[in-house]
């Protein structure tokens, strides 16, 4: 079967070996993300990259992002590719950093909401959370994290971690929702079983005051890392940083940030 004609060769016939710069610059200040895939598209289009910003810069409005050189129809192919792979991932690099810089280094800002996306996506996602300085997991060491569905089916906090208790050489997360006992008792049956992350699941204060009063009355503070869960908003985090929690998942609002806008201009043109 043939392949449709592509209407570019004709528009543009008579300077198709000509070669022009574009520039792609920020409408907004937005951190930058995205660039490992341009960078791929740009060379496999052929085209000469003459300036290009690394993830996680952080730039102002009008700032450059990427310059590059090629013939007009690679540059009407990377203006089709190229935008969508910078501006998704740098909104969303955006908001993340701007969780962060809210957090002022006193708790962990998280974004787990990237799990729930199609796998082709979830790459580029990570990246882009990195990029703006939260992270992707709760922890950095090597653990196992045992969500509500795992003490539903087995029957508890307790038996849950029980379950595990074998995995010495990982760290037990485990989300308390107060479901099969009270809250209180969920994080008594966490702490006797060496969960070493209780993640309030429930974006209740109330619940995380219990949890935190729990552990505080059992002596257990310094051994445990307390996190929390449930609609919240990078607004909320000024708040947050009045409770006593070290991390924070920050999920959906991160992920749903608007594009990044950007343009894309032709700005010199090189003879043949």
């Amino acid at each position: 079967m043939n392949q449709p004609k592509d209407l570019r060769d004709d528009i543009f016939a008579t300077v198709q070996h000509r070669e022009f710069t574009a520039n792609v610059t920020v409408w907004d200040a937005g951190v930058i993300c995205g660039m490992r895939c341009v960078r791929e598209t740009l060379e496999s289009l052929g085209a000469v990259i003459r300036h290009m910003e690394n993830d996680g810069a952080a730039l102002a409005a009008g700032d450059l992002v990427l310059s590059f050189t090629a013939t007009p129809k690679v540059i009407a192919q990377a203006e089709d590719m190229v935008l969508g792979y910078i501006a998704k991932p740098s909104g969303i690099a955006t908001a993340a950093r701007r969780a962060v810089d809210l957090a002022q280094g006193r708790l962990k800002v998280v974004s787990g909401a990237w799990k729930k996306m199609p796998r082709e996506f979830k790459g580029l996602l990570r990246e882009a959370i990195t990029a703006g300085g939260a992270a992707v997991r709760i922890t950095d060491q090597p653990f196992v994290y045992l969500d509500k569905n795992y003490v539903r089916i087995l029957g508890g906090v307790g038996p849950t971690l029980a379950a595990v208790s074998g995995l010495n050489s990982m760290v037990k997360a485990i989300q308390l929702r107060g479901e099969i006992e009270d809250i209180a008792a969920e994080t008594r049956a966490a702490l006797a079983g060496n969960a070493r992350i209780l993640m309030v699941d429930t974006g209740s204060r109330t619940d995380l005051a219990t949890v935190v009063q729990t552990v505080r009355d059992l002596g257990a503070r310094e051994k445990v890392s307390i996190a929390f869960a449930g609609q919240v908003k990078i607004a909320d985090i000024p708040d947050m940083l009045r409770l006593d929690v070290d991390i924070l998942d920050v999920g959906t609002q991160i992920i749903d940030a608007p594009l990044l806008d950007l343009k894309l201009d032709v700005v010199c043109t090189h003879r043949d």
